[in-house]
């Protein structure tokens, strides 16, 4: 059985966010700023009390009656996470009192016949609650629980009435065992959000062609067969010098965060623009993070086709990304469909080869060939002597070389030793890094 699922709702601006961040101790977790609907799409994340884990979603604040697109797809996306929840956390604001917003949305969940807890905010004083606080009473929603998100104020009484609605708890699944992570990057506007939507099967991110619009990364499980996989869908990263808002400074922490998270990287990149310099920071992030690679050249549908139209975009990659050329490229259309399918069998390839841990015995046979084929350098006389080499580590596969001294191993033939691994073992999608260390020095 899955974690039960506790959805924080409300109008924006009333602190859902920071009770998010209080209820699941995550400091940065969600975008939190005085600005109304900053947090835009849904944010999961795990908690646990009294030693049952649930996860807890952090949505848009819900405007209940506006024509204005952002604000409208934040509604929309808050109707999909109560459609998930077990129970829902009505967050209102003590200062303001009861609005005809928070009415709209009362009635609402009312309506979704899912378990309520409303959650009156801002009590940021100890002592007996105010007199204002009495009237959100007459929301209909029963007995509101009176917190301070800011200071932790009767949060653990909020925790308590959600446990009650939680269902019989039964054998502890983490669902996180044998599941693959998979963070889409690439600049705004590059179909992320789409293909997340057409992998999950419904309107999991906002999309819109509006640059910049998923400002948080956002996870969603998706199961194939016996495989799972958590997409996280991160925003668009920009130039860091054209990052002049505050929020899309904190998006481009959280994006590279969610590199480092990822076992595997779907760099998107727009077939209309091609390989942009920005694409290749973006890729650059995810090569020093030792990260499995796949470039994916998304909206191929909307591109002329020619004999070799594929194959020349190819080579335009290969030779923009010269240092990635172990990653695949793949040409799909989140928008049609087209090839997304094929995408899940590269990712579990790459992530296999991400991972793998080979032999100290067949390292130092390769070492034993490729020494003979290409003899090591020599400087003045002194000749290069490789002893041996062993894997140190996984993800990315890393690899020790021994040596009599480390100013003889010249970088190329480093990168030749590299080659050979690939040869044999192939380490598609993934990096290698090659360490070089002196007989005597010390690890």
């Amino acid at each position: 059985m899955s974690r039960p699922i506790v959805a924080i709702v409300g109008r924006p601006n009333v602190g859902k966010s920071l009770l998010f961040n209080r209820l699941t101790d995550r400091k940065n977790a969600a975008i939190v700023e005085d600005t109304p609907g900053v947090t835009r799409d849904r944010i999961y994340a795990r908690a646990e009390w009294r030693g049952r884990a649930f996860d807890v979603i952090d949505t848009g604040g819900i405007e209940p009656k506006t024509d204005d697109e952002i604000l409208r797809f934040m509604r929309e996306q808050a109707y999909i996470a109560i459609s998930h929840a077990d129970v829902v956390i009505l967050v209102t604001d003590v200062r303001v009192g009861v609005t005809a917003a928070d009415a709209d949305v009362a009635a609402m969940l009312q309506k979704s016949k899912k378990p309520v807890v409303l959650c009156v905010n801002k009590l940021d004083t100890p002592g007996d609650p105010p007199a204002d606080f009495y009237e959100f009473y007459n929301l209909g929603l029963g007995e509101p629980v009176g917190i301070s998100a800011m200071h932790g104020y009767g949060t653990g009484d909020l925790l308590d009435r959600c446990f009650e609605h939680f269902p019989p708890a039964e054998e502890d699944e983490d669902e996180d065992d044998g599941m693959i992570k998979v963070a889409i990057i690439g600049k705004p506007n590059a179909g992320k959000s789409s293909l997340v939507n057409r992998v999950v099967g419904e309107e999991r991110v906002i999309v819109s062609n509006i640059p910049g619009t998923t400002r948080d990364a956002i996870d969603s499980v998706v199961t194939r067969g016996e495989d799972k996989f958590l997409f996280i869908d991160t925003a668009g990263i920009r130039k860091r010098s054209k990052v002049n808002e505050a929020i899309e400074k904190f998006s481009v922490m959280r994006a590279e965060m969610a590199i480092e998270r990822a076992d595997v990287c779907l760099l998107m990149i727009d077939a209309q623009d091609g390989v942009t310099d920005q694409d290749t920071k973006v890729a650059g992030l995810a090569h020093e993070s030792g990260k499995a690679v796949i470039i994916v050249i998304n909206k191929w549908d909307l591109i002329e086709k020619e004999t070799n139209t594929q194959s020349d975009f190819e080579k335009d990659v290969r030779t923009e990304l010269a240092y990635m050329t172990y990653a695949p490229v793949m040409f799909i259309s989140a928008k049609t469909g087209l090839r997304v399918e094929n995408l899940f069998d590269m990712i579990k390839k790459v992530y296999a080869a991400n991972s793998f841990r080979a032999t100290t015995g067949m390292l130092n046979t390769i070492l034993a060939d490729a020494t003979a084929r290409v003899q090591p350098p020599t400087d003045k006389g002194r000749r290069l002597k490789v002893f041996y080499m062993t894997q140190t580590g996984v993800r990315p596969p890393t690899f020790v070389c021994f040596c009599n001294d480390a100013k003889l191993f010249h970088y190329s033939y480093l990168r030749y030793l590299e080659n050979r691994l690939r040869d044999v073992y192939g380490f598609e999608g993934t990096p290698i890094r090659m360490i070089v260390r002196q007989r005597g020095e010390q690890d």
